[in-house]
């Protein structure tokens, strides 16, 4: 059984694995499924390259599919220590990271590498300090453009999305479900599955790695292809545990800090896009939107963006300016990816 499995049966009865003799003894909370290429790929390597660099100083166990805390408690729990690190969604805590969540906005980049990379440039420039003054930030990230999947009703044109209860992944993207003629219903992408086999919501936003991740294939057939947004993510540290950590075991988790993972993260899930998207194709019908009616999805969006920014400026918040800042890093990054 691998330290992650183990780390998933040990949680689940409430029995950590035990750490090395000698070593410090971190844990490392997400939501993801035990099977997600997350989990394997993404936090168990950082969790090994974090050991290794530690020269045995620290021992990070990983604790997938919430059971080490709630998905929507996720950055709270990092903040109060029931997790040691936490990877989470902004959005699942409305109105905290208002200047963060200027990169979900629709159309500023095509994939998660590029967005991830937009992002880390962003919370480098020191712009979202106060928005995480509570954590020890390791390094944020985005996914892939997120779409619109339904089950039993296609939507092709804005008025096939009247009155349909619609999960939106954050209240950003909820205002443009809004815009739209939907109804935004909030929730935990893991609580997506039984929403929809019920029949609570009539579909959901997400980008494809995650069709595949949570297998929602299953409980979706039409899938229309727009890329409405682009989530937040963080993963973050309780701030008083970095801080009492031995020198070695810090420069290390340092030395995994920032832009490395930050595209590391956004490549996996462009990956996980094209593996999702080739699934989802399999078993349901895709719908691109063209021509006149994807002029009038795109004026939507672009009304929600303008809304957004009036809505910081009017806080007292640089939207305008960030949402200009986010640009031009997304145009850096993208030469320095694509070349």
């Amino acid at each position: 059984m691998s330290r992650i499995a183990a780390a998933a049966v040990a949680a689940a009865l409430a029995l950590p694995s035990l750490p090395a003799i000698g070593a410090e003894a971190l844990s490392f909370a997400h939501f993801m499924p035990v099977t997600s290429w997350q989990n394997e790929a993404l936090f168990a390597d950082w969790a090994a390259a974090v050991e290794e660099a530690s020269g045995g100083e620290l021992d990070v166990t990983v604790f997938p599919a919430q059971t080490l805390g709630r998905a929507p408690q996720g950055y709270d729990n990092a903040r109060d220590g029931i997790a040691d690190i936490a990877w989470t969604v902004q959005g699942y805590t409305p109105g905290r990271f208002p200047l963060s969540q200027v990169i979900e906005l629709p159309g500023l980049f095509e994939r998660a590498e590029i967005g991830s990379c937009a992002f880390q440039k962003l919370y480098d420039s020191g712009v979202l300090d106060a928005e995480y003054a509570e954590t020890h930030v390791l390094w944020v990230h985005t996914h892939g453009q997120g779409h619109l999947h339904t089950r039993g009703k296609p939507v092709t044109r804005l008025s096939d999305l009247e009155g349909l209860k619609i999960r939106r992944p954050s209240p950003v993207i909820g205002e443009l479900l809004t815009e739209l003629g939907a109804e935004p219903v909030g929730m935990p992408a893991p609580a997506i599955y039984e929403a929809m086999s019920r029949g609570t919501i009539d579909g959901y936003m997400l980008p494809w790695e995650a069709i595949a991740g949570f297998r929602l294939h299953e409980v979706s057939d039409n899938h229309t292809l727009f890329g409405f947004y682009a989530l937040a993510f963080v993963t973050t540290m309780n701030k008083a545990r970095y801080e009492a950590l031995p020198a070695e075991a810090k420069a290390a988790i340092d030395a995994n800090t920032g832009m490395k993972w930050a595209r590391i993260a956004g490549a996996g899930f462009d990956a996980g896009d094209a593996r999702g998207e080739t699934v989802t194709r399999e078993s349901g019908t895709v719908h691109e939107i063209a021509g006149e009616e994807r002029a009038e999805w795109e004026a939507a969006a672009a009304r929600l963006t303008e809304t957004y920014l009036t809505q910081l400026e009017e806080a007292g918040l640089p939207g305008r300016e960030t949402y200009a800042a986010v640009q031009g890093y997304v145009a850096e990054c993208r030469a320095e990816i694509d070349g």
